[in-house]
């Protein structure tokens, strides 16, 4: 072998080396990526199981701490929407109250719909599973009340667990005798199905 043949083998040599050397490097930036990315991928996905922990655990917390009141609310509002009691329950306080009543309407029922069993009703705002149905009471026109009564009929309304808002009056004065009115009430009953 020549001075001039190893010359070239070495540099040939060298050559390979140096593609050998950058291809490894390369392959192993490709790696350290890959790994890189690996890592973000399951701190990330350990960040949001930590959060969903939290979480979980705060809504067991408040499970627990509301436990009570959510028992109270179960006693306190209405499981169903009878109608026929909700009416039964209008007249006696307006009995009590010596107001004769002269209709009791509800809103159009949309039984058969999608809606179904919550025909009539409309989610209350920020209480989820409650919902509201309206009710429209009209005092007796032939038969006008003295305001005294009225606003004891308003107190019992408000007091009642069935309709424990009244949402709107209208008040129109007797034109024979002006201390004596007849009324309309736009009343809310909650109810949670």
């Amino acid at each position: 072998m020549t001075a001039r043949r190893l010359y070239i083998l070495l540099i040939i040599g060298v050559a390979l080396s140096i593609v050998v050397l950058f291809g490894g490097v390369y392959g192993a930036t490709q790696v350290l990526q890959w790994q890189s990315k690996q890592l973000v991928d399951a701190k990330t996905r350990l960040a949001v199981s930590d959060e969903k922990r939290a979480q979980l655990n705060k809504a067991q917390n408040d499970v627990e701490k509301y436990k009570e009141l959510g028992a109270i609310a179960k006693n306190i509002v209405p499981q169903d929407k009878d109608q026929a009691q909700t009416v039964r329950e209008i007249v006696t306080i307006a009995d009590n109250a010596g107001v004769k009543l002269g209709t009791i309407t509800f809103p159009a029922s949309t039984l058969g719909t999608a809606k179904g069993a919550r025909s009539q009703l409309t989610a209350v705002k920020d209480i989820g599973g409650v919902f509201s149905l309206d009710i429209t009471v009209q005092s007796d026109t032939t038969a006008p009340v003295s305001f005294d009564k009225f606003i004891s009929l308003l107190d019992a309304l408000e007091h009642n667990r069935r309709t424990a808002l009244v949402k709107g009056v209208t008040i129109q004065p007797d034109t024979t005798d002006p201390s004596r009115l007849s009324f309309t009430l736009n009343i809310s009953e909650y109810v949670k199905p």
